[in-house]
């Protein structure tokens, strides 16, 4: 909006120009600057409006290959980058590589700021995860939009218990892609299902089964835990 507008209005008005200094008026149109307001989804380049996320995330990115261990996968994991609004999420997502264009054996990571994405996370240990997997020659391409509305449910907070979700993973494999869905705990059945069939539900797989893996499961050494949770 113009000064000129401004002062068309039906109520009266003041004649900065006679009431102050030059230099006052200007400490004035800098103090009120009447710029439009941009927003990533408006102009994704030179959008000047963040909109704040509930929480920090972090994404990770590691290709560990065929003969890594515990210790030398840890080693491979890279801290790309952490974000917290909107148009940084979007900014970031736009500008990497996608998921079905990585490199088998390749995982993206993304983590509430502050938690790692390993088990032996104080966050992570008592947890465990949703996990969903899918043919690579069925599914295609596809596994970019699963792995994008993975994401954005997580960072929008859209699940009924979002303090349990501690963030997610896309797995790229030879044959198969894998998503997952990594939570706090693991043994209150009614919270795990219940995230368990929201995540069903966000990804559209009616006809799908999801199968819930616990942590402890996964460190223990033998056969684990045969009464898996499944949506």
């Amino acid at each position: 909006m113009s000064r000129n507008e401004m002062n068309s209005t039906s109520e009266p008005s003041l004649d900065i120009g006679e009431e102050i200094e030059d230099s006052d008026h200007e400490e004035v149109s800098d103090a009120f600057p009447f710029t439009e307001m941009r927003t990533v989804f408006s102009d994704p380049v030179n959008y000047n409006v963040k909109h704040p996320l509930f929480n920090a995330w972090t994404l990770w990115f590691d290709n560990p290959g065929k003969k890594a261990s515990q210790n030398t996968w840890s080693q491979n994991l890279k801290e790309m980058i952490t974000f917290d609004s909107v148009e940084e999420f979007w900014g970031v997502y736009n500008n990497i590589v996608k998921s079905s264009d990585l490199a088998s054996g390749s995982n993206y990571h993304l983590f509430k700021q502050g938690i790692k994405p390993m088990w032996e996370d104080p966050l992570n240990e008592q947890g465990g995860k949703w996990v969903i997997q899918f043919h690579r020659n069925k599914i295609g391409e596809e596994i970019n939009t699963l792995w994008l509305y993975t994401m954005l449910a997580c960072i929008g907070e859209s699940f009924d218990y979002p303090d349990e979700v501690c963030g997610a993973v896309v797995s790229v494999r030879k044959i198969f892609y894998r998503i997952s869905l990594w939570t706090r705990t693991s043994n209150n059945v009614e919270i795990s299902k219940t995230l368990g069939r929201q995540l069903k539900s966000t990804l559209g797989l009616a006809n799908q089964t999801l199968e819930f893996q616990p942590h402890s499961d996964a460190i223990k050494s033998g056969n684990p835990n045969k009464d898996r949770l499944l949506v």
